[in-house]
């Protein structure tokens, strides 16, 4: 036997919902805020009270008003999850319904709350399975599609929460029903079981697209979205409707305390306006102030690496005092270590902060004393080191005027431009596809070959074949460019020129 109940009118008919099939198939409401979606929840659980055990999770403390007239117990969460397992344990035992209200918690306590008030329904034993609906408002802050501000802890165990009330509650009797104010912030996993859709009134594009998708219309149909006034609704489902169906939403016997207020005039005060808000009265100068949140200030610091290679264990009084390094020694030998590191066969690949802590530690285990090198300067340096520069073309000032170029172009391209600088500068053979690949960084040739293209397009280099069809690149502020590639022909992405 079916037992149906009334949500309002859906054209000149009433827009019924066959309860017993909601609790075999889950309900999702979406809506903006003021769409009316929790006076759609109130009225659905107005019209089913005394038909089945409910739980309401309420963050903002609206349906506690339902406790004066259907009897629902209000449980004030204080964030005591303990207890709140075991509340829900004795809920499921007395099949009371109840309103469990998270006004007063910030989101990462209200996530554990209503984490741990589910995971006691889900829980329970199998001996008190009976049919209750858990309808969760704002069910966006209890299953994010995203990380946020709260801690990732609390997040795995609400979204783990509901996914369980949404995925596997129904054996169990919990016929979940969330409502949400955007479906692009609610975890797909979640949203995905629900059967049964009400979409009211909601404005950007990707809310639209994902309703309209739900309900099975086209992009045109998404467009009424915009247009639905509030308290009105489209559902579809086994529930309501083989096809979609406008439904308005019937009147509530309760009211929310959080009701929006009506518009009121302004009071008359005139010249006593300011003397009322800058003077405090006796009855508030009695009352002590709250002591306001130190809000973290978090000063800038150094860079982290720079912060490790920089630490040093506490110094022991009983050591002597090493030796301050001279600076041509401490250059060669950091040089020396920046050369080691590039002889790694993996180097290549390794992105230039990996080299970097390479090198730190390397400086440390030889007793490199002094400040640290800078992660700036050693991506400088490893460029320049990557590029092979050495002998009369390093003393020259066409190196000069090419290490200016590199500094105006992104960091990850230094190395690659120095490269073809040197080359061209010695007039050498174009480098090849893996040389070119290992200046930049990475072990992908093909990736390589598209720095090229877009040094190509700042106008850094110039790309040409010969007449074998061997690429060869020019560097038009050095006035120099490097000769045919060596059995490599036509490799290199040329563009056509328009004439």
């Amino acid at each position: 036997m079916g037992y149906e109940i009334d949500l309002g009118r859906a054209g000149d008919k009433p827009g019924m919902m066959d309860l017993t099939e909601l609790l075999a198939t889950r309900l999702l409401v979406q809506g903006n805020s003021g769409s009316g979606k929790s006076h759609l929840l109130r009225r659905l659980l107005e019209q089913s009270a005394g038909l089945v055990q409910q739980a309401i999770i309420d963050p903002e403390g609206d349906f506690v008003t339902l406790a004066e007239r259907y009897g629902h117990v209000v449980i004030e969460a204080d964030g005591n999850e303990a207890e709140l397992l075991r509340i829900a344990a004795r809920v499921r035992e007395h099949r009371v319904s109840v309103v469990l209200s998270l006004e007063g918690l910030d989101a990462e306590d209200q996530m554990r709350a209503a984490a741990a008030f589910l995971g006691g329904l889900f829980d329970a034993d199998r001996s008190l399975w009976y049919p209750m609906l858990v309808v969760v408002d704002e069910a966006q802050l209890f299953a994010p599609a995203a990380a946020g501000e709260v801690s990732d802890e609390a997040r795995r165990l609400s979204l783990g929460a509901m996914t369980n009330l949404m995925c596997r509650g129904r054996k169990r009797g919990l016929a979940g029903i969330i409502a949400t104010q955007r479906l692009a912030k609610l975890a797909k996993n979640v949203a995905a079981e629900a059967s049964n859709f009400l979409m009211g009134r909601t404005f950007l594009d990707i809310d639209m697209a994902r309703a309209a998708d739900l309900l099975g219309l086209d992009r045109r149909g998404a467009e009424m979205f915009r247009d639905l006034a509030r308290g009105h609704f489209v559902g579809l489902g086994p529930a309501l409707s083989k096809r979609p169906l406008p439904i308005a939403i019937g009147p509530t016997v309760t009211e929310s305390r959080n009701a929006a207020p009506d518009l009121l005039p302004l009071p008359t005060m005139g010249e006593e306006a300011r003397a009322l808000i800058m003077t405090a009265s006796a009855e508030e100068e009695a009352r002590p102030l709250p002591a306001p949140r130190p809000k973290p200030v978090r000063a800038p610091g150094p860079d982290v690496l720079v912060q490790l290679a920089n630490y040093r264990p506490p110094v022991r009084d009983d050591l002597p005092e090493e030796e301050p390094m001279d600076p041509a020694e401490r250059e060669a030998a950091m040089a020396e270590i920046l050369a080691s590191v590039l002889a790694d066969s993996d180097a290549a690949a390794c992105t230039p902060a990996t080299l970097y802590q390479d090198f730190t530690v390397r400086c440390r285990i030889r007793r490199i004393g002094g400040e640290a090198m800078g992660l700036p300067e050693f991506k400088r340096r490893l460029a320049v080191a990557r590029a092979g520069v050495q002998g009369a073309t390093a003393e020259g000032p066409g190196w000069e005027r090419a290490q200016e170029i590199a500094a105006g172009l992104p960091e990850d391209l230094a190395g690659l431009f120095l490269l073809i600088a040197r080359t061209a500068l010695e007039g050498s053979p174009c480098p090849s596809d893996a040389a070119l690949a290992e200046a930049y960084g990475t072990s992908s040739a093909g990736r390589a070959r598209r720095m090229l293209g877009y040094l190509e397009e700042r106008g850094a280099i110039v790309m040409r074949r010969d007449l074998r069809g061997a690429p060869i690149i020019a560097v038009p502020d050095l006035d120099a460019e490097t000769g045919p590639q060596i059995g490599a022909a036509a490799v290199l992405p040329l563009r056509r020129r328009r004439p």
